[in-house]
């Protein structure tokens, strides 16, 4: 179970916010080549709005930004405690309004799931979650099975679901290492992140048509369960068409990526 936690939401991102997407824009903009399809329907803008990105590599965060940024929207993110609790970054993404993620005790996890509830259906700024978790280990990039927490989320809150897929970012930046020792684990990092924009990989980012959770009943045993896997699925078929030419595994190979998990919402070819 999760704590979520929201700083009073202005009607616009704040300044800081602002300029940081800006920033990431020219990063991502020299780094690769990006490319968006879908909007947001012009109805939930401006509303509470949960949207689920699959997770594909460290620098997908930074495409999701410029992606969002070029459809006229300034996306807040579901961020680990630990994130924002990082000297430098973690002030930033505070002031920036990010949401606050964090372990909660069983004893108090039903009040705090109700508190995490009522911050996503009061803001007014789409918030992006990664319902995986983790980026996938899995052979083929697909998505992993994830977790039901978002879309639990989304259904307490009662708002809607838009589900992003998007590919190409893992080729910027290598996965690297689960935890850094040393500035040895950092170099596959800077190797692949310095080399990306001599090799300009092409981001695609889609945005999905609202998922469809009318038939999901908040109340009913699984719930949660039936709606994730409405939502993964969506991601799963926009995904398709980005990678029609990389079905079975990414061309680009990283070698410092996992691979021991298994795609339970990869196409059965």
């Amino acid at each position: 179970m999760f704590a979520l936690q929201q700083d009073e939401a202005p009607r616009r991102a704040p300044a800081i916010w602002r300029t940081m997407l800006t920033l990431d824009r020219g990063l991502v903009n020299l780094v690769g080549r990006l490319t968006v399809t879908g909007s947001v329907p012009r109805e939930l803008r401006g509303r509470p709005l949960l949207m689920a990105a699959n997770h594909i590599g460290v620098f997908d965060a930074f495409v999701l930004m410029a992606a969002c940024k070029r459809i006229g929207l300034n996306p807040r993110f579901m961020l680990a405690g630990g994130i924002l609790d990082a000297p430098v970054i973690g002030p930033a993404l505070k002031v920036s309004g990010h949401l606050r993620v964090d372990r909660a005790k069983a004893a108090t996890a039903v009040g705090q799931f109700a508190e995490a509830a009522e911050a996503l259906r009061t803001t007014r700024e789409p918030i992006v979650v990664y319902p995986e978790g983790r980026i996938s280990h899995d052979p083929g990039l697909w998505p992993e099975r994830g977790k039901t927490g978002a879309a639990r989320l989304a259904l307490a809150a009662g708002v809607p679901v838009i589900p992003i897929s998007q590919w190409g970012a893992h080729e910027a930046v290598y996965w690297g290492t689960e935890t850094v020792h040393g500035p040895a684990d950092l170099l596959p990092l800077a190797k692949s992140g310095l080399s990306a924009p001599l090799r300009r990989p092409r981001f695609k980012v889609h945005f999905g048509a609202p998922v469809d959770l009318s038939e999901v009943e908040p109340e009913r045993p699984g719930a949660g369960v039936r709606a994730h896997a409405k939502i993964m699925q969506a991601i799963t078929d926009g995904l398709v068409p980005l990678r029609r030419h990389e079905p079975l595994r990414p061309r680009f190979h990283d070698p410092t990526r996992p691979t021991d998990t298994v795609s339970p919402w990869k196409p059965q070819r």
